[in-house]
Order: structure tokens, then C-alpha cells, then sequence
């Protein structure tokens, strides 16, 4: 269970103590088990400082506890603090990662709605996408349905997620795609074939939740050739 170890004090030297937590950062490299650290400074009282840290449970932080550049970096801190600072031990009951939850809601939408309808909750009306099999960037929720379309109407498929990092307003997705060619496709007939590939789409989210750009990488080019698509060419 992930464990989240708060640590509550004040200082009127916050500067001092980031650069400390710089030097501890940089010296357990390798060693330390925590993997996220957040700190924040109260805008109705900046003297008062909250720092958040994250570890893969609470026998992991226990570890990171042990480590000697750890018990030194806190006695330093604790000069840096007016008073002691306290300590809240936390066990993560829920951990909502929400774009992320919005970027695997989005090609659940794609794969098995009747309609595309419920994009609108998800995508922005000015969305902006990236896709490099197109000459021209899709800009417009509309737009961007009507392109969804023409895969929807070509093939049955599915998308699985093989995995789905996070950062700051972003959200970067690798998917894997399987479907069967059911319908005309960029003006291939039905094949009937089966066709796989992987991809990678970037999502970039707006301050209100919303998807308002995207970055498309994918095996276009494969796809075509196992539609029959392409001649063969002699090397």
C-alpha cells in the first residue's frame, strides 16, 4: 500500500532548506525509496511549510528513514525550522490520478460507444490534434469526431493499454490496437483481414479537465501493408 509521510513546520529560510533537500536528493541516489516528494508554502502564512513524500509503502520509508545522508539531512533541517517539525504517517486509501483516468476513459469512448457523444465531457471544443499520417493538424472537437469516424467505420476494434505515465498537464499513453476490417478504409474495401499495431498518443490538458491537444505516434504505414494497401517492393 502506497504510504505518504507528511511533514509539517515552520522557517523563515525556505530557500536554505530547498537547496538542502537538493543535496539529500542528490546524495541518496540510487539508495533512497521515496519516490515523490512535493513541497508547499502557505500563501496566508509563508513562514509555514508543508512537505509530502511518497513511498511504495510504509516498510519502504522505514528503509529510507535508516539511510545515514537521511538522519543527517533531517538534523540540519530541523535548525532550518522555528520548533519541531511534526510528522503524519499516512496510508493511501484512495489515489485518483484524474487525466489519466480521462486519457483511458477516452479510448474506452473510441473502441466500444454506439456514438461519440461522450467526447465532449473528455475533449475540448478547440482541441488541437497531432497526427502525422495527416497533411493538415485536426483542429475542432467536430473535426476530430468525424476523423475518429472513418476508423470506427473501417474496422471493429480494440484498444489495450500497456501503460500511461503522468506529468504536470500531460499524459502519455502506450496502447496496443487490434481490429478487423469490416468497412471501407481510406478507400480500401473490406478485407475481412485481422491487423495489429502498437502507439503512443500524448494527451496535453487544460486547467478544466478537458483534452485540448494531442500527439499521435503509430504504425500507419504497417497497417496499410496488411490491408493489402502497398506493392512490394524490390530491394
Amino acid at each position: 500500500m502506497t504510504f505518504l509521510q507528511l511533514i509539517d513546520c515552520r522557517t523563515s529560510r525556505l530557500e536554505e532548506m530547498d537547496r538542502l533537500l537538493d543535496q539529500w536528493a542528490e546524495q541518496t541516489r540510487g539508495k533512497r525509496t521515496a519516490t515523490h516528494a512535493v513541497v508547499g508554502k502557505d500563501r496566508a502564512d509563508t513562514s509555514h511549510v508543508v512537505e509530502i513524500v511518497e513511498f511504495p509503502s510504509y516498510e519502504e520509508a522505514m528503509r529510507n528513514s535508516k539511510l545515514p545522508e537521511t538522519d543527517r539531512i533531517f538534523r540540519e533541517m530541523v535548525a532550518l525550522c522555528d520548533g519541531m517539525p511534526t510528522f503524519t504517517d499516512l496510508d493511501v486509501v484512495r489515489d485518483a490520478r484524474l487525466n489519466t483516468d480521462s486519457a483511458r476513459r477516452f479510448f474506452e469512448i473510441l473502441a466500444t460507444e454506439d456514438d461519440l457523444s461522450p467526447m465532449t465531457g473528455l475533449i475540448e471544443e478547440h482541441y488541437h490534434d497531432h497526427d502525422p499520417a495527416n497533411e493538415q493538424d485536426v483542429i475542432g472537437l467536430d473535426h476530430f469526431r468525424r476523423e475518429m469516424d472513418v476508423w470506427r467505420g473501417g474496422f471493429d476494434f480494440a484498444f489495450r493499454i500497456e501503460d500511461q505515465l503522468a506529468e504536470g498537464d500531460r499524459v502519455c499513453t502506450r496502447w496496443s490496437w487490434e481490429g478487423t476490417h469490416k468497412g471501407d478504409f481510406l478507400g480500401i474495401p473490406a478485407t475481412g483481414r485481422k491487423a495489429a499495431m502498437t502507439g503512443t498518443t500524448i494527451f496535453r490538458f487544460g486547467d478544466n479537465g478537458k483534452i485540448v491537444e494531442g500527439w499521435w505516434q503509430y504504425d500507419r504505414l504497417g497497417l496499410m501493408a496488411r490491408l493489402g494497401a502497398l506493392e512490394p517492393t524490390d530491394l
